[in-house]
């Protein structure tokens, strides 16, 4: 991998020449694929339909919920494969393809971490993740409306470690700066688990096999798909190895300097349709 991110297709596919042989395009959400105000650009519906006539498969890859996922994309998402959940929970057409769940008690043993830390002055609440729903113990409105942007389909319980369900993940959610926060309070899980801050103020604890790219590596072998055949966007610590399974990897104009690192090359903000922008030269559309 190179240092430095190439610009955007300055060293492959210059203008003029030929499409690219992509048959899979995988975009993290937040800071990526939607805007600032968390919104799906407009033009992306009428390329959704030309990559579906062209075999293209396009893949939401983020850490919210398959519920949302599923309702932000509505029929457009027919025969879409969502990487959910950080690649923890990976479904198509509402068929699970696979998941990868905390072992029993972990759940258990964070949102204890979480009682702790907000015990001792910070302001952090754990959103508990099952399959079915996600589970909150924070009943305030500023924690809530935060949770609610990832979790459509979540409930307010008395003990979010107590729940029947299977737990895929746990998310917290700090009001402060997360990765100088919660992300070192919860280091000492980071020996045994995935330990990823995957936006500014949301850390996701997770199976220590699980990540994005553990999820599009699976996905690429089922479907017979390259990394070379793989475009892969994104802008957070959570994407590092998604890039990693793409040989057109971007890096957001706006992404984290450790991602823009990682990438091959180096995309326009997500304020300004970076994905689709690229999408488009890169496959002539």
């Amino acid at each position: 991998m190179p240092s430095t991110p190439s610009p955007l297709l300055t060293t492959s596919a210059p203008d003029g020449g030929p499409a690219a042989d992509i048959r899979l395009i995988v975009t993290d959400m937040d800071g990526t694929l939607l805007d600032d105000d968390k919104r799906i650009p407009r033009g992306l519906w009428p390329v959704l339909a030309e990559l579906r006539r062209r075999g293209v498969l396009f893949s939401p890859a983020s850490g919210r919920q398959y519920a949302t996922l599923a309702e932000q994309f509505g029929d457009a998402g027919e025969g879409m494969v969502f990487i959910a959940e950080n690649g923890t929970y990976v479904v198509r057409d509402g068929v699970e393809l696979s998941s990868t769940p905390l072992e029993p008690g972990t759940a258990a043993r964070l949102v204890a971490a979480a009682r702790e830390l907000s015990a001792r002055g910070t302001d952090v609440g754990a959103v508990v993740c099952g399959k079915r729903s996600a589970y909150v113990e924070r009943t305030d409105e500023a924690f809530l409306a935060e949770v609610r942007k990832y979790y459509v389909r979540h409930r307010i319980v008395a003990d979010a470690a107590e729940v029947d369900d299977e737990i895929i993940k746990v998310a917290f959610f700090d009001f402060g700066p997360a990765e100088r926060t919660t992300a070192p309070a919860l280091a000492p899980f980071a020996a045994t688990h995935q330990v990823v801050v995957s936006g500014e103020h949301w850390v996701d604890v997770m199976h220590r096999a699980a990540n994005k790219g553990a999820a599009l590596r699976a996905l690429q072998r089922d479907l017979g798909i390259t990394p070379a055949q793989t475009l892969v966007f994104g802008d957070y610590l959570n994407d590092l190895e998604m890039l990693d399974a793409a040989e057109w990897s971007f890096a957001m104009a706006n992404a984290h300097p450790e991602v823009v690192r990682r990438a091959r090359h180096l995309a326009p903000s997500n304020n300004d349709d970076g994905v689709l922008r690229t999408i488009a030269r890169l496959l002539r559309l």
